[in-house]
């Protein structure tokens, strides 16, 4: 499975708060693969640390971990160990790679992009590079909302690997919202939906059977 997570705790939105640990659980309906027409609920964790240099989060959809470097004003790079995930439940995995995010405002509006790349330790299953933005859209009364937009690529063996067509470039886009409300000053509620849609190449494969799908979840977190 792939751990999109609920993507609580905004990157973009965190210039308004101190920084903090959370931990906790939810619950995730979505399909069973990207291209499948059955659906599945899974039990996911929710993680957000940001030290120096460490760092483990569910916030940028996968669960990842490892160092991160500020090299100029609100823009980091890092290199990270990721779970990440076949169009099979049965075929999960690891990869490693890097990334480099920045914060922005822009008038009161936050940005946060990532740029990722990722190589499965497995090498048959290829290299991956995300682009994600997310953008703030109120934080106010306990309440933090925003939107997010990714592009995915992927190499041919990734393609090949996965969904047994020659291809490679793109493999899905998706479009999101996410909030969390704080219940107490400790406690906090975690929600997300995205909507996700495989590219043609992706969809040309047998075991595909709808195009795009809908991951939803909700959650509970402790703030440290």
């Amino acid at each position: 499975m792939r751990l999109i997570l609920f993507l609580l705790a905004l990157p973009a939105l965190a210039h308004a708060q101190a920084d903090y640990t959370l931990l906790g659980a939810g619950v995730r309906t979505r399909p069973e693969f990207d291209g499948s027409s059955d659906r599945v609920v899974d039990v996911v964790p929710v993680v957000r640390y940001y030290g120096k240099p460490w760092f483990a989060r569910t916030s940028q959809g996968i669960l990842e971990g490892g160092a991160r470097w500020n090299v100029r004003k609100d823009f980091d790079v890092g290199a990270q160990l990721a779970y990440e995930a076949g169009p099979l439940d049965h075929d999960p995995g690891a990869s490693i790679g890097v990334h480099a995010e920045g914060d922005r405002m822009v008038g009161r509006v936050p940005l946060n992009g990532l740029v990722r790349i990722r190589q499965h330790l497995d090498t048959d299953r290829g290299v991956e590079l995300d682009t994600r933005a997310t953008i703030g859209v109120y934080g106010s009364h306990g309440v933090l909302a925003g939107v997010f937009m990714q592009a995915t690529w992927a190499s041919e063996k990734h393609f090949q690997k996965y969904y047994g067509v020659r291809e490679s470039g793109l493999l899905y886009t998706s479009l999101g919202a996410l909030a969390s409300y704080d219940l107490t000053q400790r406690w906090l509620l975690v929600s997300s939906i995205e909507h996700r849609r495989l590219s043609s190449d992706a969809a040309r494969s047998p075991i595909v059977h709808k195009q795009s799908g809908i991951y939803a979840s909700a959650g509970l977190g402790y703030r440290f």
